[in-house]
């Protein structure tokens, strides 16, 4: 019985460690996640421009003017066009180019490491500047070019679509390095024995990709589909606030960016709110959807 209450204490006092232990995390998380986040939810509900003392309830008034303009639907169909292209530039590419660098390269894979991940030590704001000079359809390099063949570059930064797709390169730009390193890690975690079994039965390259290192190297690939789509939004949010500020039109805004200029250019406090929280909820059906049916496709070792 006296064993019993020992074990009893025991267990309570590694409880109580172990609490004590997660406490800054959580005190940490409190105060600059969840606090943010109900207050963010708790505004979604007033009209109030940062500057008023008092704020003005107006119910639900917020996210039926949200759902009943426009742009939203604008801005929005812009956030899953970055979606789609950040995750073919810095999922899929990474991928195919891993499986290259792994299994079909041999030589300097060193060199071409360094040269792949080197863009992702350098500010995204120098990136953004220093592609808005590449790219720049008057004067920039990649205009000389072009003349010299007879193509005249058109302004990409006021022509809706192609604003979105030299965003998403500029981005791409900034984060594929570090993808290609944490796929790359992935591939060639994959068995060489297996591998080298299919080349001697004749397989072909893309069946040993498809069939062989995307499966067995899916629990890497499932962390970098969720970062690539999370991050990816994040650090867009660069590249237009340093060129375009949304423009033009709102044809290169997406749902980050819109919440911002909202709140802090625009001043519509209650309605940023109502739309971080609109944002939040899409990206939350986003990950349980990729829970409920990708998830279950991934292949964990042992």
């Amino acid at each position: 019985m006296q064993n019993k209450k020992q074990l009893i204490d025991y267990k309570s006092k590694q409880k109580f460690i172990a609490y004590l232990l997660i406490m800054p995390s959580f005190l940490a998380f409190s105060v600059f996640m969840f606090w943010p986040l109900i207050r963010t939810f708790y505004l979604s509900f007033f009209s109030w421009n940062m500057i008023k003392p008092v704020k003005e309830f107006v119910g639900l008034s917020n996210y039926i003017d949200i759902f009943t303009n426009p742009i939203t639907y604008k801005v929005m169909g812009n956030t899953l066009l970055y979606i789609l292209i950040l995750l073919l530039l810095n999922f899929v590419a990474p991928y195919i180019l891993s499986f290259i660098l792994s299994v079909v390269i041999t030589k300097a894979k060193g060199f071409y490491k360094s040269v792949i991940f080197l863009p992702s030590v350098i500010s995204l704001v120098v990136g953004s500047i220093l592609y808005l000079w590449i790219l720049n359809p008057i004067s920039g390099p990649v205009a000389i070019i072009a003349k010299f063949f007879g193509i005249t570059l058109p302004i990409w930064s006021k022509t809706d679509g192609l604003v979105i797709v030299v965003i998403s390169l500029i981005t791409s730009w900034k984060i594929f390095g570090y993808n290609f390193i944490v796929v790359l890690a992935g591939v060639s975690g994959v068995p060489t024995e297996i591998i080298e079994a299919a080349k001697i039965d004749n397989i072909p390259m893309y069946k040993i990709f498809l069939d062989i290192v995307i499966p067995m190297s899916s629990a890497t690939g499932i962390y970098v589909l969720i970062m690539t789509i999370v991050q990816g939004l994040q650090y867009v949010f660069t590249p237009i606030k340093v060129i375009t500020q949304g423009g033009p039109n709102y044809a290169s805004s997406n749902a980050i960016y819109n919440a911002y200029q909202e709140a802090f250019v625009l001043y519509k406090t209650g309605s940023a709110s109502a739309f971080a929280i609109i944002t939040m909820l899409l990206f939350v059906i986003l990950l349980i959807l990729e829970f409920k049916y990708v998830e279950r496709g991934v292949y964990y070792e042992n």
